[in-house]
């Protein structure tokens, strides 16, 4: 399908303190999969194409860790047109909201407002809340609820705590989730307008201005994370499209099949490709592939010079589209001055995870005079796996010359290519 450019400005309500689950931080920061839940959800929006900018509602006195810890460490606002910005959350969710839609710039006419506890939230639910806004002026997601569902009352003797009132028409109830969509006039109008009353979700302040709100098709996949089991669920569900992506049964994790977002669709495979190239100088380490090799010419650059590992990290930040290594890790930057690029490396894949991609293989080729890269390939592959969370057997490298030809082949430079293919795990997310 024809890719759509983003048109909507997203609100993540992060400033809860989920003592539900009962964790020593707030179940935001938990991980799953190896990284944090908030990131997935941001990650999730980011990857539908449909939002330019985020801002993330965060409990009161958190905002620097989790612009260090959230945004920096996974390079968030390079996801995003406009970037990310962190608020201050309030007392409660819809304090929350409102202090974020402060910090919206309004440069996009709609505004989505997602929990953070969300994090399988696919890109056919987002833009299917996003049109549908566009349409109405106010939508959300939603699943029909598969079991009977009663009204009750509470008891007036000690046997019991309540008795059943009604069995209500379920084909009339709708299970609410989000992603939330307004234009985001709507939005600041019905939280103006809401004398802070509560209310359980934005949507219940747009109905109290008398607007219609359009439900639109969740899926039972798209869970809210509030207690452990959840988090277990959510897990194996990661689990089991790995192993759907891997190659076993693609229909395995069939889920309620309503709407485009209604199931899990195959992985597709995306192919990137990286090159670098760093001139050799006396008095520098040479390290290729995270491996120290003993030589009296190092390579020049301003972290390590690691150019086999600079053309790895491009060739994956390529793959997933998340541009290139200069963009995340500039040389005019002090902190990368002498840098491990296998750390660099480890960073860039932590990314890409919380994009929805998995490293699925590598194939290099050093170019160089000197050294012999057969002796050190088997230790390479090692350390380019660890750092890409894959197997060795997944990595391969070979060693090339230019036959005295180039800057490589007089000895004053290396260089290395690099194809890497990973798997986009996200389903549903091509628009």
């Amino acid at each position: 399908m024809v890719a759509r450019r983003p048109c909507a400005s997203a609100v993540v309500a992060a400033a809860g303190s989920g003592t539900r689950m009962g964790a020593a931080v707030p179940k935001q920061y938990l991980d799953l999969g190896g990284v944090p839940i908030v990131v997935r959800s941001i990650a999730a929006l980011a990857s539908s194409g449909a939002v330019g900018e985020m801002v993330a509602a965060v409990p009161s006195g958190d905002e620097e860790r989790f612009e260090r810890e959230i945004v920096r460490r996974y390079s968030l606002s390079s996801l995003f047109e406009r970037g990310c910005t962190v608020v201050a959350g309030g007392s409660s969710r819809q304090a929350s909201v409102t202090r974020a839609l402060g910090a919206v710039s309004g440069e996009y006419e709609i505004v989505v407002v997602h929990d953070a506890a969300r994090p399988l939230v696919t890109a056919g639910e987002v833009w299917a809340a996003v049109e549908a806004a566009m349409e109405w002026g106010a939508a959300t997601c939603a699943t029909a609820p598969t079991d009977t569902v009663k009204s009750v009352m509470a008891a007036t003797t000690h046997r019991a705590a309540h008795f059943v009132a009604e069995t209500l028409d379920r084909s009339r109830l709708r299970m609410i989730q989000t992603p939330q969509a307004f234009k985001l006039s709507v939005l600041r109008e019905a939280h103006e307008h809401s004398n802070a009353s509560p209310a359980t979700d934005d949507c219940a302040l747009v109905e109290r201005l008398g607007l219609p709100v359009a439900v639109v098709p969740g899926s039972r996949r798209n869970i809210k994370i509030t207690n452990p089991l959840d988090l277990a669920v959510a897990e194996a569900l990661l689990a089991s499209e790995s192993r759907v992506g891997a190659g076993a049964e693609a229909n395995a994790m069939e889920m309620s099949g309503t709407g485009a977002a209604g199931g899990l669709e195959p992985p597709t495979i995306r192919l990137g490709q990286g090159f670098d190239l760093h001139r050799l100088a006396p008095g520098r380490r040479l390290v290729l592939g995270g491996v120290e090799i003993p030589a009296s010419l190092g390579l020049v650059g301003h972290s390590d010079a690691d150019v086999l590992t600079h053309a790895v990290i491009d060739a994956l930040l390529g793959a997933a589209g998340l541009g290139d290594i200069g963009q995340h890790y500039p040389d005019t930057d002090p902190a990368y001055a002498g840098a491990s690029s296998i750390s660099l490396l480890s960073h860039a894949v932590d990314m890409l995870r919380a994009a929805g991609y998995r490293v699925c293989s590598l194939d290099t080729v050093v170019i160089a005079e000197q050294p012999k890269i057969g002796p050190f390939a088997a230790h390479m592959r090692e350390s380019l796996a660890n750092a890409m969370k894959v197997s060795p057997g997944c990595v391969n490298i070979k060693g090339k010359t230019t036959e005295g030809l180039g800057p490589t082949g007089t000895g004053e430079a290396i260089a290395a290519l690099a194809v890497a293919m990973v798997m986009d795990m996200r389903g549903g997310a091509a628009v």
